[in-house]
This record gives structure tokens, C-alpha cells and sequence, in this order.
């Protein structure tokens, strides 16, 4: 018989009731009715052609058929059981592998993972590069961090964000900031012509506090700069379409570790 032909299902109710030797305690043990019980178990003599319990006066007998496919079927739900253990023995690892724009990485990915290893020692990171789609099966990633609209193919939760801000270096009392822009692939008004262009929003960022001119970035990338005083917050926040998602396929999307980490990040 064909593996995905295997009756799985009857198989189980099988080894319940021969354990019980009654199809009432059986069934408490698996929250069905004796009723379905029984027609698992006649449905499985028909798929096998076997008869599996005879009634006597004493109740329930296993037959010769029955009793000898036991131990291999026991034997078989115990590796079944290791085979479940093993696959939830990722949920539980402390290691979590992410990608992340490098810039995002360095400017709040870094602050954000250090708050979360300080409430749990014994999480590890593993932290990649990466600025366009990724494979995830390729590079064995747990979670990854992008820029766009929305999480794509993936499943996915938008990290906070009050939207695009314009930022530059701090200036005395009655000075004017520069005015010149500072350009970063992606960045609004990008394409036109500016005094200095750099190869992220975390460079503009830099060359902002350097007094080079100013830089319209994600306020979620510039938050810790700000707060330090490296850089000032010209205007007000503006709403953006874009901004930073934390994606990952369903399968991974689903893992306790992933999930604890994307509340942690998100939150």
C-alpha cells in the first residue's frame, strides 16, 4: 500500500481500542462518539480485508490479524511521535537568523535586538546583508526586514513609522540649515539633481549630520539620531506610502520564535 493510501486515521482508533478492548473507552480517549469508533474500525477492515475484534460473552477480542500488526504499529506511532519532537526542536532554538538592509541594520536593527537579548541571554543572531528580496530557503532565514509597500509574497507586519522626515545637522540660534539635498537611491526626488548623493538613506543620514545639506529619510531610520542630537528634524513628519516591513514565508511566519520576535520588533 501507497504511503499517501495509508489509513492513518482508522489506524489510530485501531490502537486505542485494542488498548481499551472497548470502543466506549476508546472513544473517551479520543472525544468521539463509540458510534464513530465503530465505523472507523469497520471501514478499516474493509480498506485492510482483515477482521480486527470479534464480540464474546466477555466483551472485546483481538483477532490472530490484530494482534500480530500491533507491535509494528506501536512501534511506529512511537516514531512518529520523535519525528514531531524533531521538527518542533526548531521552534524552540535560541538562534534566529534575519536580513536587513545594512542601514536599517546599523541605525535601529542593532538597538532594537539588544533590548530583546536583555530580557533572554540565550537568543543568538544571526544577521545578513541584504537590500532586495531574498531567498529564504536558500539563505536559511528566519525573518527578514525590507523596504516597499507592503510585505510582498510574504506574510508580514509593518514596523511603526510616523513617515518620511527631513533631517539635518543642528545649527546655532539664527543660522540657516543647508538647503542643499542629499540624494539616496529611492529617496523622494531622488532622480533630480542634488549636491550629494550617497548610497543609502543611512549614509544621507551621516552626510546630513556632517553639515552637507539635508536628507528626507524614514523617521523609524533617523529615530535614534535624532534623539542623540546628531541631526534635527526640519518640517514635519510627512506620510509615506513606503516604509520598513518585516516579512518572512507562512511556514517560517508561524514558528513561536519568529513570532516572539516580530511583537518584540513591532511592538
Amino acid at each position: 500500500m501507497k504511503r499517501t493510501h495509508l489509513p492513518l486515521n482508522g489506524m489510530r482508533v485501531f490502537d486505542a481500542a485494542a488498548r481499551h478492548l472497548s470502543f466506549t473507552r476508546a472513544a473517551d480517549e479520543l472525544a468521539v462518539t463509540p458510534a464513530a469508533v465503530g465505523q472507523q474500525i469497520r471501514a478499516l477492515e474493509d480498506t485492510l480485508g482483515v477482521v480486527l475484534f470479534r464480540r464474546t460473552t466477555k466483551g472485546l477480542e483481538l483477532t490472530p490479524e490484530a494482534e500480530g500488526a500491533l507491535p509494528a504499529l506501536r512501534a511506529g506511532f512511537l516514531q512518529f511521535e520523535e519525528a514531531v519532537r524533531a521538527m518542533q526542536a526548531g521552534q524552540t532554538s535560541k538562534s534566529l537568523t534575519i536580513a536587513a538592509p545594512r542601514d536599517l541594520t546599523e541605525k535601529w536593527l542593532m538597538t532594537r535586538l539588544a533590548e530583546v537579548s536583555a530580557a533572554d541571554r540565550d537568543l543568538r543572531f544571526v544577521l545578513i546583508a541584504a537590500d532586495d528580496v531574498v531567498d529564504f530557503t536558500e539563505a536559511n532565514l528566519d525573518l527578514a526586514i525590507r523596504w516597499g509597500e507592503g510585505p510582498g509574497e510574504h506574510e508580514g507586519e509593518a514596523l511603526e513609522s510616523e513617515g518620511m522626515v527631513t533631517v539635518a545637522a543642528p545649527v546655532a540660534d539664527g543660522a540657516t540649515a543647508s538647503s542643499a539635498e542629499i540624494a539616496w537611491p529611492g529617496s523622494p526626488g531622488g532622480d533630480g539633481v542634488a549636491l550629494v548623493r550617497v548610497g543609502d538613506a543611512g549614509l544621507a543620514i551621516d552626510a546630513a549630520a556632517a553639515g552637507m545639506g539635508r536628507a528626507t529619510v524614514s523617521q523609524l531610520l533617523a529615530a535614534n539620531d535624532i534623539a542623540a542630537g546628531r541631526v534635527i528634524v526640519l518640517g514635519d513628519a510627512q506620510p509615506s506610502r513606503l516604509g520598513y516591513w518585516l516579512v518572512a514565508p507562512t511556514p517560517q511566519w508561524r514558528q513561536a520564535k519568529v513570532k516572539a520576535l516580530v511583537e518584540a520588533l513591532a511592538g
